[in-house]
């Protein structure tokens, strides 16, 4: 996943309660069970000794979301700074996690993914798409019309003194799906969506994705779900959205799975495996893509102000810090990622690197 989201973690003051648990709505008694839910779950943290203030900020958050759709998982994560993060996740965790750390643990957000991707929605036809963008949790919808007119043909037309009917609609359909194309990239210059869905019938929608420059094609998942005008259900809609964002996962895993593999043990240098390698490639900026396994109960050090990383106190000491801090490297190790810039994959059976973690890199580290 893309850890941008994830930065402003960074800057926020610990302690930091982390909790992850199904908040699914499918059931007719689903509000009773979210609240039942979130007693166990206070007790837990009050039982660690988290802050009431930062129990009560979880629980508004917690109980005055809106509900998602269908099944469902929630990952919260605050502080003494307020609730830093209140995601719907695309599926529940197996138990709830409940934690209170020095860092925030963000591995289930990972695992299990986003709900809210920031994205668009573009329903289109050829007079043009209405435009849903999906941002931080709000939302907001335009309607491009560019235009050109008939986009039918009208029956019996002639061709006398006007050309030919089709080749006049056709164009007109063009210069209306070029507005819509032309929109789609200003809104990834102004918003930066993580993805663009597309819906219509599927004339529109291959006419409308072959006219789009090659950086919004890469981001564009096209969904089935029928016309733009077709009465679609908002639920409808939001399962395709889910199950193309599990796809996109899916599909994530298997690439850096991929490039780990061929580049792991190679002279290139261009994977890692295990902490010391890693925590070596997350002190140089090397690090391209952390890949999170089953990490475990191991622990890094790090220095005072969390400007480094290593294995142990001796490494640390060899590049001139001070170890200052020991951590669960399950909570270090992806921060410390998002602090260089790098994506986070959660593996699965595919791949299963020493310690439980492992990278891909952007370039070869120097071995220190």
């Amino acid at each position: 996943m893309d850890s941008q989201r994830l930065r402003p973690l960074l800057t926020a003051r610990g302690p930091f309660a982390s909790v992850y648990f199904e908040d699914s709505h499918d059931t007719p008694d689903a509000e009773a069970q979210l609240e039942l839910r979130w007693r166990a779950i206070r007790e837990q943290l009050e039982e660690l000794g988290a802050d009431q203030a930062v129990t009560a900020e979880m629980e508004r958050a917690v109980l005055d979301a809106r509900p998602p759709v269908g099944r469902s998982g929630r990952g919260v994560i605050a502080s003494a700074d307020g609730v830093m993060l209140n995601e719907h996740l695309i599926r529940p965790t197996a138990a709830p996690v409940v934690r209170l750390s020095e860092l925030p643990y963000v591995v289930p957000l990972v695992e299990h993914g986003f709900q809210d991707m920031n994205h668009l929605l573009v329903a289109v036809d050829h007079t043009g798409a209405d435009i849903t963008t999906h941002i931080n949790g709000t939302e907001r919808t335009e309607t491009v019309d560019g235009g050109g007119y008939p986009v039918h043909k009208a029956s019996g037309a002639e061709t006398s003194g006007y050309g030919d009917p089709q080749l006049r609609t056709e164009e007109a359909a063009r210069k209306n799906l070029r507005a819509v194309a032309t929109r789609v990239e200003q809104l990834l210059g102004e918003v930066g969506p993580e993805a663009v869905f597309v819906m219509g019938e599927v004339r529109s929608r291959s006419d409308f994705v072959g006219l789009v420059p090659y950086q919004v094609q890469s981001l564009i998942d096209e969904l089935e779900v029928g016309a733009r005008h077709g009465g679609q259900d908002a639920e409808t809609v939001a399962q395709a959205i889910q199950a193309a964002l599990l796809k996109r996962r899916l599909a994530a895993i298997d690439d850096a799975a991929q490039r780990f593999s061929a580049e792991v043990g190679r002279p290139s240098g261009l994977a890692a495996e295990g902490l010391g390698p890693v925590c070596s490639g997350l002190r140089q900026g090397a690090v391209d893509t952390l890949i999170i396994g089953d990490i475990g109960e191991e622990t890094v050090v790090s220095d005072e102000e969390l400007t480094t990383v290593a294995p142990d106190a001796d490494v640390l000491s060899e590049q001139g810090a001070a170890p200052a801090r020991t951590l669960r490297a399950d909570e270090a190790l992806p921060m410390f990622a998002v602090s260089v810039g790098a994506a986070l994959i959660r593996t699965d059976e595919r791949i299963a690197p020493a310690d439980g973690v492992g990278a891909v890199l952007r370039y070869a580290p120097t071995l220190h």
